[in-house]
């Protein structure tokens, strides 16, 4: 077996060391910097024929554990992926994030709350271990790429409310709100009257508590519940969404940007962050292996081309004003957060178990590699819905966006298109 896999691996082989259960080891390459154990012979078909997907499967396991940096790791893995994952030869092949294409997913209120569940309702304490100091867990913002991780979420709310270009008294819908990072901020921070909802058991308990924390519970309501379930019409002055649609499924996408429509009043903006396959086509990119992530990280996830999702906007009747691409962000945001969780590993691995553990450690600097190569990207998307007068409530410039934080006072200044 042995040989016939440096065969596979003799143009290109990944610094790796091979450990089996009978003690024996073989480097793939002079000096590995990553070794990979493996305890059963369960592995070893699939090792040997390149099923990554498996291979993932017996990682989260215990049937094989990997040592040395994680990043090192991380490339190793792609680097075999590459050379001996089976179908390489297939144009979209089994890649990275073929889950968020799959039409034929199975989708439903009862699906829907248990893939939320699966990846939310581990621990708000192990969240807590590696997120900022908000407990925003989405794509932060850089100014120059060196900030903290707590410094560059800060800036992200921020941005998001600039973009939003809020007002004290203002009513603030955030459709799967998390911890409640963005609304304690925009209620703080903008003075706005603001309502979250989210599926997971966990995060509401947890936006709750921040709410009551910061004194808010007079301004900010936190609901648990499915955003399907929302009622009334031109409710809400502003509606956000960060990184929620995902969930939604590329089938449900039109009915859940037509629910947005309909709550914000006429004039209102709404802004969408969330994750986007950069293939034109929809194919996802990436090496063989990406069911780990259907199986194992977000069971039921489906993402959308920037293309669809902006026509799904416009088909609500909305009208897209602004589109950002964030990758580089997302990259440098991943990155940070790995580096926390490797550094509280310890503390993590007591809160989630030792396979969340396993899984969450590849996952977030594998992810930071797909922003990094291009295989997925973030998007901010803003889009108003018609007024009477089509041209009220436009802002000449962007300037809202990118004034200087550290000098204006927000109440005050975002007047009128300002």
């Amino acid at each position: 077996m042995l040989a016939a896999l440096r065969r596979r691996l003799a143009a290109d082989p990944p610094p790796v060391r091979l450990c089996f259960a009978d003690g024996a080891c073989f480097d793939l390459a002079p000096s590995p910097t990553v070794t990979i154990a493996i305890h059963t012979a369960r592995p070893l078909r699939a090792l040997l024929t390149g099923d990554m997907a498996r291979l993932g499967d017996f990682y989260v396991a215990g049937d094989l554990t990997v040592e040395g940096p994680i990043q090192e790791v991380m490339m190793a893995g792609i680097r075999l992926a590459e050379r001996i994952g089976r179908n390489t030869m297939v144009s979209a092949g089994s890649r990275l994030a073929r889950w968020m294409r799959n039409p034929l997913r199975r989708r439903g209120r009862r699906a829907d709350a248990a893939a939320i569940s699966h990846h939310y309702d581990v621990s708000d304490a192990f969240y807590r271990l590696w997120l900022a100091r908000r407990m925003v867990y989405s794509c932060a913002y850089f100014q120059t790429g060196w900030e903290g991780i707590d410094e560059a979420q800060e800036a992200k709310l921020d941005h998001i409310c600039r973009k939003l270009r809020l007002r004290a008294d203002e009513a603030l819908l955030d459709v799967g709100c998390g911890f409640g990072g963005l609304l304690c901020y925009a209620a703080e921070r903008y003075g706005v009257r603001g309502t979250g909802i989210t599926l997971s058991r966990q995060q509401h308990e947890c936006a709750v508590a921040a709410v009551a924390a910061a004194g808010l519970a007079d301004r900010v309501e936190v609901r648990f519940g499915d955003y399907r379930d929302l009622s009334g019409e031109a409710c809400f002055d502003k509606v956000v969404s960060v990184d929620m649609y995902e969930h939604v499924g590329l089938r449900g996408l039109p009915a859940y940007c037509r629910l947005l429509a309909k709550l914000v009043k006429p004039g209102g903006a709404v802004l969408n962050h969330g994750i986007t396959v950069t293939d034109s086509a929809g194919a996802a990119q990436g090496p063989p292996g990406g069911e780990f992530i259907d199986r194992h990280v977000f069971p039921g996830g489906e993402l959308p081309h920037i293309g669809g999702f902006l026509h799904a906007i416009a088909a609500a009747g909305l009208e897209p004003i602004d589109v950002e691409d964030l990758r580089p962000h997302y990259v440098r945001t991943l990155r940070l957060w790995s580096a926390r969780l490797e550094a509280k590993a310890e503390a993590a691995l007591c809160l989630a178990g030792p396979e969340r553990m396993r899984i969450w450690r590849v996952y977030l600097p594998g992810m930071a590699i797909a922003f990094e190569r291009g295989w997925l990207s973030v998007v901010q998307t803003l889009a108003l819905k018609p007024h009477a007068d089509r041209m009220a409530d436009r802002p000449w410039t962007r300037d809202h966006q990118y004034g200087d934080a550290t000098t204006r006072r927000p109440h005050e200044q975002l007047t009128n298109g300002a």
